[in-house]
């Protein structure tokens, strides 16, 4: 059987009388890509925003590798292992793509660099940087201002600044937003490659790009799962075609 990363059991968010997310429970297993869909408004990022910390549950348990987690901040499951990107790039424009990965496996030094050292004379780092730039297809973008990227580079680099963290779990909020076929391409071979050996939880609206690459897939409506399992499974699920997918159309 697969190793379980992250067990997610009743998961609950309100906001005064708004309940965004309800009872919600899934798991996330090591090599294997679990997409989540769902309307806009479904909830889909406010279930994001609570299995990484920046948002706190109001009720629910949230199991990170054994370990209890919904009490703890943001920073301390990333430091745990938990990577996140975002539906809006979170990158340095200013700085290069190697420095935006620097920073990123910096994080990760188990103490305060020597401000009176250079940068790239923590080799560690430099490694860390380098390797996460390759992952993602970037090794020869290194020098570049992010801001400078295209956006399906900036795409890549985000997940790149994830992977110099070293993660288990990652957490990938439209991933191929905005993307033409090309990068979109690009986009699902990277995720293919990634969740081979981390535990993926991907919210995305693209259905080509989910069918392509989900082992489990989790349908979200008004807060709350309407079904989960296998992809053929859930998308022949009359509820599911009615509520989200569309009935008699092509994709479904």
């Amino acid at each position: 059987m697969a190793e379980c990363a992250l067990a997610v059991s009743g998961l609950t968010k309100r906001f005064g009388g708004v309940v965004a997310v309800n009872a919600v429970s899934l798991q996330l297993s090591r090599g294997e890509l679990h997409a989540v869909i769902g309307p806009n408004g479904a909830g889909k990022s406010t279930l994001a925003n609570l299995l990484s910390g920046d948002l706190a549950p109001s009720n629910g348990s949230i199991v990170f590798d054994g370990v209890e987690v919904s009490h703890l901040s943001a920073d301390r499951r990333s430091r745990m292992g938990m990577g996140r990107s975002y539906q809006t790039t979170n990158i340095f424009a200013q700085f290069t793509a190697f420095e935006n990965c620097r920073l990123a496996a910096q994080s990760r030094a188990p103490h305060a660099f020597n401000w009176l050292r250079g940068a790239l004379g923590y080799r560690e780092v430099t490694r860390e940087a380098q390797h996460a730039l390759a992952v993602v297809g970037l090794e020869r973008r290194g020098a570049i201002l992010a801001g400078h990227l295209s956006h399906g580079e900036q795409r890549q680099l985000e997940i790149a600044m994830c992977m110099a963290t070293r993660p288990r779990v990652l957490l990938l909020d439209e991933p191929l937003a905005g993307m033409g076929a090309e990068e979109s391409a690009s986009m699902i071979t990277l995720l293919r490659t990634i969740a081979l050996d981390h535990a993926v939880l991907l919210i995305e609206h693209d259905m080509d790009a989910v069918f392509a690459l989900a082992q489990v897939l989790t349908v979200m409506v008004n807060g709350e799962v309407l079904d989960s399992g296998l992809p053929d499974a859930v998308r022949a699920n009359p509820q599911v075609q009615k509520a989200y997918l569309g009935a008699g159309e092509d994709h479904v």
